[in-house]
């Protein structure tokens, strides 16, 4: 049995998952079990919830290429995968880290306390003979675990011959990942009324969730437009929010691209979606607190429910009656909650899914509302959670390199290929001539325009020059910052020049550097010059 009771001591907790579970057990789930959490939204959590490493959650029709993606990720095949035309993936497969190479079955995986599906075990045997863990060794696997899906199909026949509920695992598993990412394939847009289903049971999940136009390397400029467009129409129309989901463009495979015309931007869109990868280790535990609070809203929530339910049920007669009464008036009881309790009704669970859970329960044997309880859980939101925010940020200092690694991650990170390699303030990088020297006398011509003084105009003049750029005086004044190397308030030829080709760098749309860079250092002052700051 889980207690009941926290010391109140500063010094309660180790690290932040620690801290998570100690919370969970002792404050929020006496909440939970007493007012029937676990039979109306998600089971238990269990120790591997708060232990376990960042999930990605691929979701997507068929042939969209989500079992590719895992394999362009990690650079390697792994254990039951398969990859086809056709709908290959019929399996939600975990791909995890091992020592060895190998398939557990997943009646044997909802057993190990030290995975973190053992609640998956409700879902019933039918589930369970469609789910495995895919362990291995790699890099990649070390900072992240990857959960593969069956592609989503179109039509009535399929989605009834599932043999379990195919939406509800994908919510159980939405609630435990870190990053939900859906795939389109840029051919085939259509979306299927089981993926339209599927994308509204993760409707209180848009924070984790991201979008991959993938395959887009197959289709030329002008459709690629016209493809994103119905693809953020569609989108726009399932979730129903005001804000745009982050859709990410490119082909996510090892292979040529097909029509080569919009590399930089693929290149671009995969660096990006890398970057959030890569940042889940970091924010593992912040959004571990995250869903925490969720859930404890919710409890609280399923709380005030029940026990107005409890409250309005007779002693003695028309118990049946009055269970029938209740439901269809539920609408109303949230609403009297809503202004009771001062809760925001984007905490209140789906009206029409609740009514249907109530159906099959026993009001009579519902529980009071217990002050203490309830007490305890704002205690652990407004005291318990400050705490361990800031021990959130603690750990994240401690451990800034905490990133992704290996697989397609290391393939860009440095050397010619990296992204945005020799291009902008990195052009020349790599050349024994100074770069700017190749514009240099264009920019001379402008400079003795300047009457310069010693061979040096003033900060007045090059501003009346520099300001034809009709950049904002924000970047200008980087920009004047980066090209006075010696710091004497004056620009000379060279320096000129540099402000200059710095202009022209922003101006083609890159971004300007923090600090100078060794290789645009003009060749007088690099003899004993250090550096901007």
């Amino acid at each position: 049995m889980f207690r009941k009771t926290l010391k109140k001591d500063p010094e309660l907790f180790q690290n932040v998952s620690e801290g998570l579970r100690k919370l969970y057990r002792t404050k929020l789930f006496p909440l939970e079990d007493t007012y029937r959490f676990h039979d109306f939204h998600s089971p238990a959590l269990e120790d591997a919830d708060f232990d376990n490493k960042p999930m990605v959650l691929l979701v997507g029709q068929y042939s969209t290429g989500k079992t590719t993606f895992i394999r362009h990720l990690m650079e390697q095949d792994f254990p039951g995968m398969r990859i086809g035309p056709e709908p290959t993936t019929d399996s939600f497969i975990a791909v995890m880290h091992g020592e060895q190479e190998g398939v557990i079955p997943g009646n044997a995986l909802v057993v190990d306390p030290k995975k973190p599906f053992r609640k998956l075990n409700a879902f019933g045997n039918a589930f369970l003979n469609r789910f495995m863990c895919a362990q291995m060794p790699n890099p990649v696997l070390e900072s992240i675990s990857i959960i593969d899906t069956p592609g989503i199909l179109s039509g009535e026949k399929q989605r009834i011959s599932r043999g379990y509920d195919f939406a509800a695992v994908l919510e159980w598993f939405a609630e435990r990942v870190d990053r939900i990412i859906l795939l389109f394939d840029a051919h085939k847009l259509d979306i299927s009324d089981e993926f339209s289903e599927v994308i509204r049971a993760l409707k209180n999940h848009e924070d984790k969730m991201r979008v991959v136009l993938n395959k887009a390397d197959q289709i030329s400029t002008q459709q690629l437009m016209r493809v994103y467009g119905a693809l953020m129409w569609s989108l726009g129309k399932i979730i129903n929010t005001p804000e745009v989901v982050r859709v990410y463009i490119g082909s996510f495979w090892a292979q040529p691209l097909l029509v080569p015309d919009n590399r930089k931007l693929f290149e671009a869109e995969e660096q990006d979606l890398f970057l959030d990868i890569q940042s889940l280790p970091r924010n593992a535990a912040l959004r571990k607190l995250n869903d925490l609070i969720k859930r404890a809203r919710l409890a609280k929530v399923q709380a005030y429910i029940i026990s107005s339910l409890k409250k309005e049920m007779p002693s003695m007669f028309g118990k049946d009656s009055k269970k029938k009464e209740l439901i269809a008036n539920l609408g109303e009881i949230y609403q009297k909650i809503e202004k009771e309790h001062q809760i925001s009704p984007g905490d209140f669970p789906n009206l029409a899914k609740m009514q249907e859970l109530l159906n099959g329960q026993d009001f009579t044997k519902f529980a009071s509302l217990k002050p203490k309880l309830l007490e305890s859980v704002e205690d652990m939101l407004a005291n318990d959670i400050a705490r361990l925010m800031a021990m959130v940020r603690q750990e994240e200092s401690a451990m800034p390199s905490q990133t992704v690694k290996g697989g397609a991650f290391e393939g860009t990170m440095t050397g010619p290929f990296g992204h945005g390699y020799g291009e902008g303030a990195s052009e020349g990088i790599d050349e024994l001539e100074w770069v700017v020297g190749r514009d240099k006398p264009t920019y001379d011509e402008i400079f003795y325009t300047l009457s310069p003084i010693n061979g040096k105009v003033s900060g007045a003049a090059a501003k009346k020059e520099m300001l034809k750029s009709k950049l904002p005086n924000t970047v200008l004044g980087k920009i004047w910052k980066l090209a006075d190397v010696d710091k004497d308030g004056f620009l000379d030829d060279e320096e000129f020049a540099l402000a200059n080709h710095l202009i022209k760098v922003k101006l083609e749309g890159h971004e300007l550097p923090a600090a100078l860079p060794e290789h645009l250092v003009p060749p007088s002052k690099r003899a004993g010059t250090s550096l901007q700051d």
